[in-house]
């Protein structure tokens, strides 16, 4: 008798999960045409039943968001409802491209200009603070660059004539550093060719390292006589930046200098001595040598490195466009 009522359950039961799947399919019905194409697998068929409720509704968000853009153009802006063939607004500021510490503003019309940004948002975490060339500790680097852009246009805000030429030393707060002791800053080189082709090759790994240098990775990673030399060419290139003259400038050193100060107490000394002529600035072989790295294996790949990128660059753009 026990045995009959657990039987009897367990087709009530299968009767309702048969019942509760027939109504679900008559809430949402399927063509047969698609049922013919599904896999007997149950696992398939589950994924193609998702996978077409995601692209319908993808479809009637696609729809709605082209019927509200319609409709607030039509009001707005006295554009038809025919949104694809309304005339497009232009911004001016597209393709104007301001410098650290200013912002494109648009004058209402078609004109635009740049201006220093109003206002730095704040920033709670410590780690954003910047210690400046004047050993002050400052609350990120917007506030540097909006306060230096201020004193250079004669903004009654500027805190002082100093400030026209602060600019980061490093990330972090002000700190004494400690000595770069003459063994660390010997074993110091050899450190810095791992990091720079670490750096490199995580770059390439993640997809940001420009199409122009992967050519560089990739003959590191399967030739380990290149791996120091091209991440050494790799990281010359893309200081040489602005502009490509063959030569890096203190100022351009900035990008590998004010990352590591806070933790490579060598870096300061180790690039100073990059310079031995003390002309501030540093050659490809200046940079070879001073990676000890054999000059002979350096090769000016920059000229053509820096036309590729440029040209990535601009195809970029037009494709936005």
């Amino acid at each position: 008798m026990r045995r009959f009522a657990l039987l009897a359950f367990l087709l009530a039961t299968c009767l309702l999960v048969v019942t509760a799947a027939i109504d679900d399919e008559e809430d949402d019905p399927m063509d047969d045409s698609a049922a013919e194409d599904f896999d007997e697998d149950d696992e398939n068929l589950l994924r193609q039943i998702e996978d077409q409720h995601v692209q319908r509704e993808f479809e009637k968000e696609d729809q709605l968001a082209r019927e509200l853009a319609a409709k607030i153009a039509a009001e707005h802006y006295n554009f038809p409802e025919d949104i694809e063939n309304a005339p497009r607004l232009v911004d001016p500021c597209k393709g104007i491209r301001c410098g650290a510490g200013r912002i494109c503003q648009a004058d209402g019309g078609t004109d635009a200009k740049c201006v220093c940004i109003p206002e730095c948002p704040e920033e709670m975490d410590s780690r954003r603070k910047v210690c400046t060339n004047l050993n002050e500790t400052w609350d990120s680097a917007c506030e540097v660059h909006r306060q230096r852009c201020m004193c250079n246009t004669g903004d009654a805000r500027c805190r002082g004539e100093e400030v026209k030429h602060v600019h980061i030393d490093y990330y972090g707060q002000c700190r004494n550093m400690p000595d770069c002791s003459e063994n660390d800053l010997m074993d110091f080189p050899r450190r810095m060719r791992d990091w720079l082709f670490n750096v490199m090759r995580d770059l390439a790994a993640r997809n940001e390292l420009p199409e122009a240098y992967m050519e560089l990775e990739h003959e590191a990673e399967n030739n380990m006589t290149k791996r120091w030399t091209n991440a050494a060419i790799w990281k010359w290139c893309t200081l040489d930046g602005h502009p490509n003259d063959n030569s890096v400038s203190r100022h351009e050193l900035f990008p590998i200098r004010a990352p590591l100060m806070a933790l490579e107490h060598c870096i300061a000394p180790f690039l100073e001595s990059c310079d031995p002529n003390n002309d501030h600035r540093i050659s490809l072989q200046e940079w070879g040598n001073c990676l000890e790295l054999e000059e002979d294996d350096l090769t000016a790949r920059c000229a053509k490195i820096n036309k590729e990128d440029e040209m990535e660059k601009i195809e970029l753009e037009l494709g936005e466009a």
